[in-house]
């Protein structure tokens, strides 16, 4: 998995990650199953460049990538990933390579946001690490896995005996993939990099506004944009409608609220005015 360093792919990863939480929120949405079809939507960019190029072709439109999308794989995955590499599609990438890597970086985002559901989140980030470190640490178990020649299935079983009832569910989801699909990394450094998407979730704030009216989502987005360069870290906003605050906003971050609404600022005037 690249860094994603460039300004155009961090945007890229960025909205398309935004798209993925909203397909998440929604209700009776699998997270885990999501992350499957993800994965399985990068091990088939990486298989196939007549994809890879149709789905990053700067001369095509994007909603005209994303529709490709739809059309190909609705039916064989989930709404959420479908839509999801639609919006993955629908972006610009400033390297063909790109595209597979954000792929699997999402992937990743919804298995961490099942662990997050069912309260292993920090189970997690530890297991996996450890995992790694094990791993390693073992010069049979880390030979056994780079072992190209052997077939998935024996490494993603050797990984299930090691785990299985010693490891929360998404760790073992997790851990198998590093086994069969490293893409060009050994199975301990994936897992390393995973450990850091996990963390990035553990440390995100929340912002909880309320509003007076529904929010469309370019409004979310540059609130979510502004607390952040305030903040010095990622913003996930939710969002709750309040008719009494007349207008404006009362955001609330940790312990901080940042109060606009037109309803706090007419009682303040009327305290002024009284005394």
């Amino acid at each position: 998995m690249s860094e994603l360093d460039s300004g155009v792919a961090k945007a890229s990863l960025a909205a398309a990650q935004r798209v993925l939480e909203a397909q998440l929120a929604t209700e009776g949405a699998d997270a885990g199953r999501t992350g499957e079809d993800l994965f399985a939507v990068t091990s088939l960019l990486d298989s196939s460049v007549g994809l890879r190029r149709a789905l990053t072709d700067p001369s095509r439109e994007g909603s005209a990538k994303a529709e490709f999308v739809r059309r190909t794989f609705t039916g064989k995955i989930g709404t959420a990933a479908v839509e999801t590499v639609a919006a993955l599609a629908s972006s610009r990438w400033s390297a063909g390579r790109d595209l597979p890597d954000a792929t699997e970086r999402l992937a990743v985002v919804a298995v961490v946001v099942q662990a997050e559901r069912s309260g292993h989140l920090d189970a997690l980030e530890d297991e996996l690490f450890r995992f790694s470190r094990t791993i390693a640490g073992t010069p049979a178990l880390r030979d056994a896995l780079a072992d190209r020649s052997a077939p998935d299935a024996n490494r993603a079983s050797l990984v299930s005996r090691l785990l299985l009832d010693r490891a929360a569910p998404e760790t073992v989801q997790l851990a198998r993939r590093a086994a069969v699909s490293p893409r060009g990394l050994r199975a301990e450094r994936l897992l390393e990099e995973w450990v850091e998407v996990v963390a990035a979730r553990r440390e995100q704030l929340v912002a909880h506004v309320v509003s007076a009216t529904a929010l469309s989502q370019a409004q979310r987005d540059r609130l979510a944009a502004s607390l952040s360069r305030q903040y010095g870290r990622a913003i996930s906003v939710t969002v709750d409608v309040d008719p009494h605050l007349v207008g404006g906003l009362r955001v609330s971050v940790g312990d901080d609220v940042i109060d606009g609404s037109i309803a706090t600022r007419l009682d303040e005037a009327r305290r002024r005015l009284a005394g």
